[in-house]
């Protein structure tokens, strides 16, 4: 075995607020059928790595019961693993760290080279390829970037490479960047160096970012190089990027794009049987995703439905994400609206129409583009109405039929 990977998927997704109040962010749905985690997974397994570790910490439930054996990524085989390690008597408190107190495990596992990976980001990858261009440039380290626009590259680790793509600087979140190549947070490390980094930087929130990757650029003996991606990737943390990056799936004429439907690097997933979808004759669907068991009597628009969704007569579903068996029944109006599982939308509820932006009161910073999120079980009465900028939880109250932009209702 000459790789393994490491998959970190114990971020509370924070960013993410109600999404990830009862699962951890790689556990969150995406794309109608699948969940965050499924990428990465399915990246390693298309890529021939099939030794492959989780590291979860924070809500891991829902992601264990989501992977299982490992069975729809073909790992249950004789011939790979997929271990998922949970902290014991203590808490993960950096991203190294969380490798570090698993560093037993992984020196059993005796790889050559340790390729880490988050849980958390939408792409496809083909690591092979970064694995080969590791090898081939004798790198202790390699580090995958992307180009960002330059007025955006503040928020991102920022590499500063050579002509030849070797690793010189490197600044997280720089208040003056000197490059626009942005860490992907995706590592190939010879073993024996992610090993001897671990031990010898002593911090009790070691991090890749700020202490391992710029300790190993300083040290003249260790080779760091770059290895771009040009292909889609985005980091779905917050609302809106959650909820863009679901809507650029039905974007067909985007230059940079996720294709789903390729039939030579699949997305697997675990997946419930479900009915086909149910279109009724009144029912109109416009450049939507619709998954398995919905059943559409009536009005959908850009969106995205995960399965056995029901949409009543009369109803309109426009610039949304639906979780799975929501209800959205007759005549209610949805607009730019994020719907965790099993919620059920009354009759003409309108969610989402509005003209006034005011942020969220209580979360200003995460809601302020427009998005309404209504939590997992909630039920939103008849004849409601609900603004902007709204955060709905699961036993909410309502004391009047209008909901003001930037409210929440507990």
């Amino acid at each position: 075995m000459e790789t393994l990977a490491l998959i970190l998927a114990g971020g509370k997704g924070s960013r993410l607020d109600i999404l990830s109040e009862k699962r951890s962010k790689p556990a969150v749905p995406f794309a109608g059928k699948f969940r965050i985690i499924d990428f990465s997974l399915s990246n390693c397994t298309n890529s021939g790595i099939y030794d492959i570790a989780i590291l979860t910490q924070y809500l891991p439930l829902s992601l264990n019961e989501h992977i299982g054996s490992g069975k729809p990524w073909d790992l249950d085989r004789r011939d790979s693993q997929v271990t998922l390690l949970q902290p014991h008597n203590y808490w993960y408190l950096g991203t190294a760290d969380a490798v570090l107190k698993n560093i037993e495990f992984i020196q059993r596992r005796n790889p050559k080279y340790v390729l880490i990976l988050s849980g958390d980001h939408i792409y496809k990858m083909n690591y092979k390829k970064m694995i080969e261009s590791h090898i081939k440039n004798g790198a202790n380290l390699t580090i995958a970037t992307q180009k960002v626009p330059m007025n955006e590259a503040n928020r991102f680790g920022i590499i500063e490479p050579d002509e030849n793509l070797k690793v010189i600087g490197f600044e997280e979140k720089p208040t003056n960047p000197k490059s626009n190549q942005a860490s992907m947070g995706i590592y190939v490390f010879d073993a024996e160096t992610l090993y001897t980094a671990l031990n010898n930087i002593t911090d009790p929130n070691l991090d890749f970012g700020k202490h391992i990757i710029p300790t190993l650029i300083k040290d003249s003996n260790i080779n760091v190089y770059a290895y771009e991606f040009e292909g889609y990737w985005k980091d779905v943390g917050t609302y809106d990027s959650y909820l863009e990056t679901s809507i650029d799936l039905l974007n067909t004429k985007a230059k940079v794009k996720l294709d789903l439907y390729e039939e030579d690097w699949r997305i697997y997933t675990r997946s419930e049987e479900m009915p086909p979808v149910k279109v009724g004759e009144n029912a109109n669907i416009v450049n939507s995703l619709i998954s398995n068991g919905c059943v559409i009597e009536g009005t959908v628009i850009n969106s995205v439905l995960s399965p056995g969704v029901y949409v009543g007569p009369g109803a309109v579903v426009k610039n949304c994400v639906v979780f799975t068996n929501a209800t959205i029944k007759e005549n209610a109006h949805i607009e730019k609206s994020i719907l965790d599982k099993k919620v059920v939308v009354g009759k003409n509820a309108i969610i989402g129409a509005s003209n006034d932006y005011t942020p969220n009161k209580e979360k200003p910073s995460i809601l302020n583009s427009g998005i309404n999120v209504i939590a997992k079980h909630a039920v939103i009465p008849d004849n409601i109405t609900i603004r902007r900028n709204c955060r709905i939880f699961r036993h909410a109250k309502f004391d009047t039929n209008i909901v003001e932009s930037g409210s929440t209702i507990k």
